[in-house]
């Protein structure tokens, strides 16, 4: 690992760490180029889906990634962040079977999924299986609205949750690229801040 700006202590601890992130889109993508920036040593990267044109705009991949697997560019992405980086990609969807194999050792999981179903099945196959899982979701981060409404709440003993909590990627202008970026580093603070035991679950 490159050195690190941070205490010894910290940065250590985060040399670490081991974090998930379910989901390589706009939220996912975002998240896990902050920990790797952060000195998270060891991501799970989890994605089924393609680079996109329609991508650009709010993710944070490139032209030149266009056509290729989303697991597969953020992993060229995170290594050229942190080439010692300890990274796990899994290409495929996460199900209620797979989820506790897929982030076996994780010290916690960020849920960076679309649809609201497959985020409850993940949030409660980790739950529910793993005793020591610790999930930190997302809810609402839609449009133009303050940054400040976006926020991060305890929801369960192990259940966090970042965003406002209100508005629907269906409804208004949709997500934009500023606030699913404010909503990622409340996801990604979260998760270190967890790791470094700055929050108890």
């Amino acid at each position: 690992m490159r050195q690190s700006p941070l205490p010894s202590d910290c940065a250590e601890r985060l040399a670490h760490a081991r974090i998930g992130v379910a989901g390589c889109g706009g939220m996912g993508s975002h998240v896990a180029t902050a920990l790797a920036r952060t000195g998270v040593g060891g991501i799970v990267i989890v994605d089924f889906d393609t680079v996109d044109g329609s991508n650009l705009f709010r993710q944070c991949y490139t032209p030149s990634h266009v056509g290729e697997k989303k697991t597969k560019a953020l992993s060229d992405i995170l290594l050229d962040i942190e080439p010692d980086l300890e990274l796990e990609a899994f290409d495929g969807e996460i199900t209620a079977e797979n989820a506790c194999r897929v982030f076996s050792g994780c010290d916690v999981v960020c849920e960076c999924l679309d649809r609201p179903e497959m985020k409850a099945m993940l949030v409660e196959s980790l739950l529910s299986v793993t005793p020591g899982s610790v999930v930190v979701s997302c809810s609402g981060m839609v449009g133009f609205g303050r940054s400040n409404s976006i926020s991060t709440n305890k929801r369960m003993s192990r259940l966090y949750v970042c965003g406002d909590e209100e508005s629907d990627a269906s409804e208004g202008p949709g997500l934009t690229a500023a606030r699913v970026m404010v909503c990622a580093g409340h996801v990604a603070n979260m998760a270190i801040r967890l790791v470094l035991g700055y929050d108890k679950p």
